[in-house]
């Protein structure tokens, strides 16, 4: 069955790099900082990454950071943008995407937030939705990303309803982008430093039925538009670094077959998306791999390894693809008249269907995370032991990856639709030292020919 259609895409981008990022200050509301010229051309390599993606609507924040972020991409679209219409080369200002308020650390080192208020500070990462701060206007206490958050649904209560069926580009900021994103996902506050934003990253939304209970990540926290493959680690707290990839194409794929766990090897294109994703992920250092034992991403882990000769290839039998039973071989037309109705439950309420004589989520997701979770407690050791970062590759399926995603970020099976993975596509995922892991970047495929996911669609 193929992802759900898209309608509305809502590109989001974070400001470039400022004057306080280069500090390591507290931004917030305070709108002091401007971008550096290394933030500047951050947001011009923005501007070329999305040149030839229709755009008809463009906001961005009311803080100076944003404004000059989203001039200087408008400066590189202008043309593009005015001949489909003069307005949007203007983009408009949205006070829903100011960034969060944390009003007494702002301006601080975060070194210093840290020592003057180690209790707030240990709650920001560990339980960010708990963190309480006094309003300086009304004295009152106020919990600032709880806040965040209700003001992410009224950004999407504007966008949404007014921009149906089309592209919109938001330039924001770190927390209420990582706001937004949660929203549209229905994940709660306490899940917010699950998700990472660098500056000038592309992340992307898509909304089927232009309502947020559609929404669809169909990438995050892209940054090889600025000349980082993948985004940065962050070395001191760090243990574990995951890159999760999903198989190159196979024939199958490409005619919109259920291919479960029928054995079907990569076609020529897969082939050849194997060999751009090794050459995307040629510079990372890998300490270990492990595939399904299938011979799709078992082809395309070898791929990737041509350029990491050191490390052997492990295989874990329970990273398998889910068994779609009956299903297995049948186009979606062949499927419906067989089954009728329960393509469509597949759509709207996955976490219920029992796949005939196959496979439910609930069992894909007992064996893989079981097994991904031996992985990471096995890295964790790897790491400590080194004293470094331990990064290992994954390479899995569609539904196998969803599964994992959806774990990664503390949501349950009903989130199976909410994340999109193109064949050859790559995603982060980090294991800090202590704390839940981070979703640091997801379903990247710009290797495979620009920002937007034209990979054959399909959770087969």
């Amino acid at each position: 069955m193929e992802d759900k259609a898209l309608a509305t895409r809502v590109i989001l981008v974070r400001h470039g790099e400022t004057s306080f990022n280069a500090e390591g200050r507290v931004q917030g509301h305070i709108d002091i900082s401007t971008l550096t010229e290394k933030g500047a051309a951050e947001a011009r390599l923005v501007g070329q990454a999305l040149q030839g993606i229709p755009i008809q609507a463009f906001y961005h924040s009311p803080l100076q950071r944003a404004r000059q972020t989203a001039e200087n991409i408008a400066d590189v679209l202008g043309q593009e943008l005015a001949q489909k219409d003069p307005a949007i080369a203007q983009p408009t200002v949205s006070p829903n995407l100011i960034e969060i308020s944390l009003p007494l650390w702002e301006g601080l080192l975060f070194d210093e937030v840290k020592v003057q208020y180690p209790d707030a500070y240990r709650d920001w990462h560990q339980a960010p939705h708990l963190l309480k701060m006094d309003d300086p206007k009304t004295g009152q206490p106020f919990f600032p990303v709880q806040a965040l958050f209700a003001q992410a649904r009224r950004l999407w209560d504007e966008v949404l309803p007014a921009h149906p069926n089309q592209t919109v580009l938001l330039v924001g900021h770190s927390g209420i982008n990582r706001s937004l994103i949660c929203t549209a996902l229905n994940l709660p506050p306490d899940r917010y430093q699950t998700i990472q934003q660098a500056n000038c990253n592309i992340s992307i939304l898509n909304f089927p039925d232009n309502t947020l209970g559609s929404a669809q990540l169909e990438s995050l926290n892209i940054t090889s538009h600025l000349g980082l493959p993948l985004p940065q680690v962050r070395k001191s707290h760090d243990a574990v670094r995951l890159l999760l990839v999903r198989h190159g194409e196979t024939d199958w794929n490409r005619q919109g077959r259920f291919q479960g766990q029928i054995d079907i090897p990569l076609n020529e294109n897969g082939h050849q998306q194997a060999k751009q994703a090794a050459d995307f992920l040629q510079s990372v250092p890998l300490d270990f791999a492990i595939t399904s034992a299938m011979k799709r991403p078992k082809e395309t882990a070898q791929a990737i390894l041509q350029h990491h000769p050191q490390v052997e290839l492990a295989e874990e039998p329970d990273f398998r693809e889910i068994s779609h039973g009956t299903w297995e071989g049948k186009l979606e037309a062949e499927i419906e008249q067989e089954f009728p109705g329960d393509l469509e439950r597949w759509r709207v309420t996955p976490e219920l269907v029992q796949m005939p004589e196959g496979e439910n989520l609930q069992q894909v997701w007992d064996r893989a995370i079981a097994a991904w979770d031996e992985m990471v407690q096995s890295a964790r050791v790897q790491a400590k032991d080194s004293g470094r970062t331990s990064v290992g590759l994954v390479v899995a399926h569609d539904a196998t990856n969803k599964v994992i995603l959806s774990h990664v970020v503390g949501a349950g099976a009903e989130k199976f639709w909410s994340f999109k993975q193109g064949n050859g596509a790559v995603s982060v995922i980090d294991y800090p030292a202590e704390g839940p892991p981070i979703l640091q970047a997801m379903n990247i495929t710009t290797h495979l020919g620009g920002v937007l996911d034209r990979t054959a669609a399909g959770a087969l």
